[in-house]
């Protein structure tokens, strides 16, 4: 971290979502977002290629009390978007172009594990596939996203 870098009111945030030191200076003037704090997402590896975090169930529910399709969604934006801007650099900036999922198995309690893995890291687009998984290992559901990366 630069010496010169001086905490901001989203510092706090950034630790309780479990960004890495080396990168508050970088997200200390936006944070992580109040979707991501809500949702209850903690971050794991932070790199352009591979992104972890995790995600609560309980709070993200469905009324038949199975995690909600669209909390999937979230998590799989969050990390395939922290993982393109990572790429993008701190002169750029990226926007989500496209995102789908296909949901496996439902889950009613826990910690749901989501991991981005890119697929194409280009001048232009950022490609990720997340797979979300239960305690187990088993496999939640499958997402794919693409972001346009822009110049600031």
């Amino acid at each position: 971290m630069n010496s010169n870098f001086t905490p901001h009111a989203h510092t706090a945030e950034l630790v309780a979502a479990g960004v890495p030191e080396e990168m508050h200076e970088w997200l200390s003037h936006m944070g992580v977002g109040a979707l991501v704090v809500k949702m209850g997402i903690v971050f794991g590896e932070m790199s352009a290629a591979h992104m972890t975090a995790t995600m609560p169930v309980e709070g993200n529910t469905q009324v038949a009390g199975l995690l909600h399709g669209g909390a999937h969604l979230v998590l799989a934006e969050t990390l395939g978007s922290f993982a393109a801007a990572m790429h993008a650099g701190p002169h750029r900036h990226v926007v989500g172009i496209e995102i789908g999922a296909t949901h496996h198995r439902g889950i009613k309690s826990g910690l749901v594990t989501g991991t981005a893995t890119a697929i194409h890291l280009g001048r232009t687009l950022a490609t990720h596939e997340v797979v979300m998984t239960d305690p187990e290992g088993r496999k939640l559901s499958t997402a794919r996203i693409t972001n346009m990366i822009l110049d600031n």
